[in-house]
């Protein structure tokens, strides 16, 4: 378990520095799509493997119901939802537990990138 922490919280910083690297870079007032495409770019610049608009599957009581696609998976491992308003509320942060939920995976790293600094909140499923 301390050695799964251990790469989550590598990988967590890895992606947070990527982020402020690219808000620093780009600044403000840019659609989400440029700052995913910007992340995902600085992303494999650090040698992390990444995936752009990874496919999830939603399944009620074992039936498919639905597919929808998260911004980007880091390594195998975190899910990065990217946003781009003036502030993060409830609505995206259940978003990412749904993502989670869905997925399996532990961890979703939400990111702002249009209010006056970057934005992250940590989301965790089942640690």
């Amino acid at each position: 378990m301390l050695a799964d922490q251990h790469r989550f919280n590598q990988l967590s910083e890895k992606i947070i520095g990527c982020s402020f690297e690219v808000a620093n870079t780009l600044g403000r007032g840019f659609v989400e799509n440029i700052y995913a495409n910007a992340l995902a770019k600085e992303l494999e610049r650090q040698a992390l493997e990444t995936k752009r608009e990874y496919p999830v599957k939603v399944h009620y009581k074992g039936e498919l119901v639905g597919e929808f696609f998260c911004d980007l998976l880091v390594e195998r491992l975190i899910i990065v939802e990217i946003k781009a308003t003036s502030g993060l509320n409830n609505l995206q942060m259940a978003q990412c537990l749904n993502y989670l939920k869905a997925t399996g995976f532990k961890l979703c790293l939400l990111i702002n990138f249009g209010a006056a600094s970057v934005q992250i909140k940590r989301i965790v499923n089942n640690f």
